[in-house]
């Protein structure tokens, strides 16, 4: 993703009402988000892709002068050995099937596989599949049929191996 597109996605988000925009491509994620006067914030972390030299990660940076806000993150819970969870890439709503009288994708027990497809994300009237990029067995699902999802929010309990 180039700069050029960066700035026309925080164009279109000075028009609409879009609050959020966040994309990942080959190891690339972009996560652009208003702050508190309505101007967009943009964060990004990259891979050994990345078409910005520097660091692996940077802090937010304040576009057109808007402030910085401190994100603080809860303390995580302890994780469990051998347990993993798929993540949500991108804003949307999710759905465990692809239509109402479909069955889900996937349940409690499920077992799956790297490009097993576990539920579709609705993002900007775009169906995403999301595949589980890990192989196991799923132990929960986290999200009800039908919610908004946000970027990096866990979908699935998954047992790997």
């Amino acid at each position: 993703m180039d700069l050029k597109q960066i700035k026309q996605i925080i164009d279109l988000m000075k028009r609409s009402e879009l609050t959020e925009f966040a994309v990942e491509e080959e190891g690339f994620k972009l996560k652009i988000r208003r702050g508190t006067n309505g101007l967009p914030i943009v964060s990004s972390s990259r891979g050994s892709n990345s078409p910005f030299p520097n660091a692996e990660t940077t802090p937010p940076i304040p576009v057109a002068g808007a402030p910085v806000q401190n994100i603080s993150t809860p303390s995580a819970p302890a994780e469990e050995a051998g347990v993993g969870y798929i993540k949500s890439p991108m804003v949307g709503t999710f759905y465990r099937a692809a239509s109402p009288e479909s069955k889900p994708f996937a349940d409690t027990g499920t077992k799956v596989v790297e490009n097993s497809v576990v539920c579709i994300i609705e993002a900007m009237k775009i169906m995403n599949e999301i595949q589980a990029e890990a192989k196991g067995t799923i132990l929960e699902v986290l999200v009800e049929n039908g919610q908004p999802v946000e970027y990096g929010q866990r979908l699935f309990k998954i047992k790997q191996g």
